[in-house]
């Protein structure tokens, strides 16, 4: 589950969409137990949050480093027919700015097939 760089520890943690989207908290496992972190409103997949003084202890005894929790969104393989239904409707409701990297990835697209 963890992996070390220095005093720092790093930890892939998945949430799903509803958590990335409207945030929350989730349950984190740390090398002293588990914590709770806050997921921001918003996040996107491959977010890093710095969790301080949850690394490895100094050997000098100065302090602890941090873990970083790598966030992964996981989107559900299979949708019952209701929830396709919603999410078709809220995907048609999205304007043109609710996602920048794509907006921009497509403006970008439109540029090179343009000419």
């Amino acid at each position: 589950i963890f992996r070390r760089n220095g005093k720092d520890i790093i930890v892939e943690v998945p949430i799903d969409f509803p958590t990335a989207a409207l945030g929350g908290s989730i349950r984190v496992p740390t090398i002293s137990g588990i914590a709770n972190l806050k997921i921001l409103p918003g996040t996107q997949h491959g977010s890093i949050f710095k969790m301080r003084g949850k690394g490895v202890p100094s050997v000098r005894g100065h302090g602890r480093g941090d873990q970083h929790v790598i966030v992964y969104v996981e989107v559900p393989k299979k949708l019952k027919s209701d929830q396709r239904q919603k999410l078709e409707t809220f995907a048609e409701s999205l304007d043109k700015g609710t996602h920048p990297r794509l907006d921009a990835f497509l403006d970008r697209l439109k540029k090179l097939f343009a000419d």
